[in-house]
C-alpha cells in the first residue's frame, strides 16, 4: 500500500504533519475531512529499496509494543474527575490530560477521543473506538455518568475501582512470584549439576564396572540428552507443543471451563483465587449498579470480565434469572461457586434495596481476606520450596554416591 505525507490543520488551528498508508490520495483526503481536518497538502512518498530502512516508523513500532496498564487508566480517571469536578470543560480537560500523559499510546487515544468530542460525539462513544484501553466496563460507566450528569462522580468511582483491581492483582502476583522464582532456581541448579557435575563422575562409574543403579543411569541418560543438540531440540519441541496445546484447549469453551474449575480446586492457591474472583465480581458489579448502569448490562459486563469461566457461567445463569424477574442470590447459591457468606450478604442487599452498598462491603471483606491469604501463603511456601530445592539437589547427589555404596558392599 502506498504511503502519503500530509499536512493539515485541526479545529484549533494547529498544524499536523504525518506519513500514513492509504489506498489513494483521494481516500486519504476524504478520511481527513471526515475527522474535521483542513487539508493543506498530500504528497505520495516514493520509497526506494535503499531508503526503506530510513522510512521505518520506529515510534509506531514502539507504540505498538507499549501497553496501557490499569495504573495508567486509574491515574487518568482520577485526574479527569478532578478537572470535571472543578468546572473545566470536557474538551479542555482532555487536552490537558493528553498533553501531560507520559504513555504514548494513551496520549494517542486521548487525542482521538478529544477530536471526536470536538465534533459532537459523546464521550463514551468516542472511547468505544479504543477497546484495548477503554473496555465495556469503562465505557458503560462513562455513558451512565454522561446521561445522569454525574460524570465526575463516575470517574471517581472508576479510579477507585481500577486502583482496587490493581492492588488485588499485585497481591496475587506477589503470592505467585516467590514459588515461581524458587522453582526456576531449583530447575537451573539441578540442570547445571546434571549437565556439568554428573559427567565428571561418568568415567569413575565406568571404571567401577557392574550395573549402575536405575536412578544413576537415568540421570546419566538425561545428562547425555542435555549435552546434545538433539536432546535440546526434543525438549524445546515438547515445551512448545505443551504450551500451544494448552492454549488450543483453553481457547475452547469446554476446555476453559474444565481448566478454570481445576484452578479453583488447586491446593493452597485455589482458595486464594476464588476469594480474589469474588472480590473482583462484587467490586465491579457494585460500581456499575451504583453508577446507574442497567442491571442486565451490568451482569453482562461482569460476566465478560470475571476472569474465570466457572464464575462467568454462574453469573450468566443469574442474568437469565433476573431477565425473568428472579433474584441473583438464590441462583448463585445453587451454583456453589461463591462462598455462602457472600451470597447471604447479596441476598440481604436485594431484599433491602441496598445491593450496591452491600456488594461494596463484600468486596472490602474479601479483599482483606486475599491480603491475609497472601501473607499466610507466602510464609507457608517458604519451607515447602526450600524442601523441594533440597530434595532435587539431594536426589542428584544420591545418584552420584549410589554406585560407590555398591562397590563398598562388594568389597566387604
Amino acid at each position: 500500500m502506498p504511503q502519503f505525507r500530509y499536512r493539515v490543520r485541526d479545529v484549533r488551528g494547529q498544524s499536523i504533519e504525518e506519513v500514513v498508508q492509504a489506498s489513494s490520495a483521494g481516500d486519504l483526503r476524504n478520511r481527513l475531512r471526515e475527522q474535521g481536518m483542513y487539508v493543506l497538502t498530500i504528497q505520495e512518498v516514493q520509497v526506494s529499496a535503499v531508503g526503506a530502512l530510513k522510512n521505518i516508523d520506529f515510534s509506531a513500532i514502539s507504540m505498538a509494543l507499549t501497553s496501557i496498564s490499569v495504573r495508567d487508566k486509574s491515574i487518568f480517571s482520577r485526574q479527569f474527575s478532578t478537572l470535571v469536578n472543578a468546572g473545566v470543560s470536557l474538551i479542555r480537560s482532555l487536552t490537558v490530560l493528553e498533553d501531560q500523559t507520559k504513555n504514548p499510546k494513551l496520549k494517542k487515544y486521548l487525542g482521538g477521543v478529544r477530536r471526536d468530542v470536538e465534533q459532537g460525539t459523546a464521550l463514551a462513544d468516542a472511547m468505544k473506538k479504543y477497546p484495548d484501553c477503554f473496555d465495556k466496563l469503562y465505557t458503560a460507566m462513562i455513558q451512565s455518568g454522561e446521561i445522569g450528569g454525574v460524570l465526575d462522580e463516575v470517574l471517581e468511582r472508576l479510579s477507585k475501582l481500577l486502583e482496587d483491581q490493581d492492588r488485588l492483582r499485585r497481591q496475587i502476583k506477589s503470592a505467585l512470584t516467590y514459588p515461581v522464582v524458587v522453582l526456576l532456581l531449583a530447575v537451573l541448579i539441578s540442570g547445571g549439576m546434571i549437565v556439568f557435575v554428573l559427567p565428571v563422575f561418568k568415567g569413575v562409574f565406568k571404571q567401577l564396572g557392574g550395573e549402575l543403579p536405575a536412578l544413576t543411569q537415568f540421570l546419566l541418560n538425561l545428562s547425555d540428552a542435555l549435552r546434545s543438540v538433539t536432546g535440546w531440540v526434543t525438549i524445546i519441541a515438547l515445551v512448545a507443543g505443551s504450551y500451544f496445546g494448552f492454549k488450543q484447549i483453553y481457547s475452547t469453551p469446554g476446555g476453559r471451563l474444565y481448566i478454570d474449575k481445576l484452578t479453583l480446586n488447586v491446593p493452597l492457591f485455589g482458595d486464594l483465587l476464588q476469594k480474589a474472583a469474588v472480590a473482583r465480581f462484587c467490586r465491579t458489579f457494585g460500581a456499575l449498579t451504583r453508577s446507574g448502569v442497567p442491571i442486565l448490562t451490568s451482569m453482562e459486563i461482569v460476566r465478560d470480565t470475571a476472569g474465570n469461566q466457572v464464575i462467568a457461567e454462574a453469573v450468566d445463569k443469574a442474568r437469565a434469572v433476573i431477565r425473568e424477574g428472579g433474584q441473583i442470590a438464590p441462583t448463585l447459591a445453587k451454583e456453589k461457586v461463591f462462598p455462602s457468606m457472600a451470597v447471604q450478604m447479596m441476598s440481604v442487599g436485594e431484599e433491602t434495596g441496598e445491593l450496591d452498598s452491600m456488594l461494596a462491603k463484600v468486596a472490602d471483606f474479601y479483599e482483606i481476606e486475599v491480603e491475609l491469604a497472601v501473607k499466610g501463603l507466602t510464609s507457608l511456601l517458604e519451607p515447602i520450596m526450600i524442601t523441594v530445592l533440597g530434595g532435587l539437589v539431594g536426589t542428584i547427589l544420591l545418584s552420584m554416591y549410589l554406585p560407590l555404596f555398591t562397590v563398598f558392599d562388594l568389597i566387604q
